[in-house]
């Protein structure tokens, strides 16, 4: 991800691949991901199949991660991850950070290489589009959906099912699905994540949304500031367009859908959906006047869903698991987990989803850390 490659993930990387090189030692795989979202730890390498993890790495450490623990299975003890309260961790999942967080929308990040297909096919990878297409009717993908609870999670909680419909009954001969992944606000890097570290879930669900809504093109407005987001996503497409995942005909059906890349120049108004539409029409992004909504007039005057990364993320797990198991997480009238960037002055900052309904306290305290020095709390934003 971003925060790792700014303290020198990509060195650590291509060192790792000399000193294997150099030693000879061929039974070993040197694999990149995505964020694990402990910004605050990074960079961090993992050794499997023991999945002992090393945090804060150098490329100066990979020589004595090779030799001491590659080599001679002995464990490099000073770069195990300390807990805020100084318990030496030798696992991820033992640390406290991830313990209370559900992870769904980022549930392959830091799993598996984003610019790997697959890899993604391997963690079951558009099982869902392929379930939809073949074993679901429109109106039922919109219906599971709809009895999920999923709502939208650009900020205004809009029913995303309700959405879905309303672009399905409106009537048009050509159709568009778009997200917007243009994340403006100050510390977020919720969306980023997800695309640096799991572009296809985005693209298999814009797929599975473009069934069920009749559209067979769709347009991803992304920030021009996110270039590693931007270069993985066009692999991504590159990729499924060769598999035959995107194009026409998708599965043997008569379902024909592809997608391209838009980027934004840095505005911040066209985080608003409509100002986001008149930039991807090359006009000035500026709000239209609503009524009419997108659903029914939006990207050249067509109509046309808008969802942005983090709804998007969330629809193959619906389809692959039932709207019953994904609304029996959070609360009852906001089902689902979130993503939030933790910033600012706490312990473990970086990135966590939680179940809807987790307190603040939970959030800053048990997930963050706590503030650092044990400072008294004074503030939080949210955003």
């Amino acid at each position: 991800g971003t925060g790792c490659t700014s303290a020198k993930s990509p060195k650590i990387l291509e060192n790792f691949k000399n000193i294997l090189e150099e030693k000879n030692i061929e039974n070993v795989r040197v694999i990149k991901t995505g964020c694990f979202g402990l910004c605050s730890k990074g960079p961090i390498v993992i050794i499997r199949p023991e999945d002992v993890f090393y945090s804060m790495v150098t490329p100066d450490d990979c020589r004595e991660i090779i030799e001491k623990h590659i080599e001679n299975g002995e464990i490099v003890e000073r770069l195990l991850c300390k807990d805020v309260d100084g318990t030496v961790v030798k696992k991820l999942d033992e640390l406290p950070f991830y313990k209370k967080q559900k992870r769904i929308a980022l549930r392959n990040c830091g799993v598996i290489d984003p610019e790997a297909i697959d890899e993604y096919i391997a963690f079951d990878g558009f099982k869902a589009l392929a379930k939809a297409l073949t074993e679901m009717s429109r109106d039922e993908v919109i219906d599971e959906i709809s009895k999920s609870g999923l709502r939208g999670r650009g900020g205004a909680g809009f029913p995303t099912g309700k959405k879905w419909s309303f672009v399905k009954m409106a009537e048009g001969d050509q159709k568009y699905v778009v997200c917007n992944a243009d994340e403006g606000d100050p510390g977020a890097f919720m969306d980023r994540s997800i695309l640096e570290g799991d572009p296809h879930s985005l693209l298999e669900a814009m797929a599975i949304a473009a069934y069920s809504v009749g559209a067979n093109k769709g347009y991803i407005y992304v920030r021009a500031e996110y270039p590693i987001a931007v270069k993985r996503l066009q692999i991504a497409i590159n990729q499924e367009r060769e598999y035959g995942i995107l194009g026409e005909n998708i599965f043997g059906t008569d379902f024909s859908f592809d997608i391209e890349i838009r980027l934004g120049a840095g505005a911040f108004v066209c985080g608003e959906e409509t100002a986001l539409l008149e930039s991807v029409e090359g006009k000035r992004g500026q709000p239209r006047l609503k009524p009419p909504f997108p659903a029914n007039s939006g990207l050249f005057q067509k109509p046309t869903l808008i969802n942005n990364v983090e709804t998007y993320a969330n629809v193959t797990a619906i389809l692959l698991n039932g709207s019953d198991w994904y609304s029996s997480i959070g609360t009852e009238t906001s089902k689902g987990t979130k993503v939030f960037a933790l910033g600012g002055n706490v312990n473990n900052v970086g990135l966590v989803e939680v179940p809807m309904g987790t307190t603040l306290r939970e959030i800053i305290y048990d997930i963050g850390g706590g503030i650092p020095n044990n400072r008294e709390f004074k503030a939080a934003q949210t955003g």
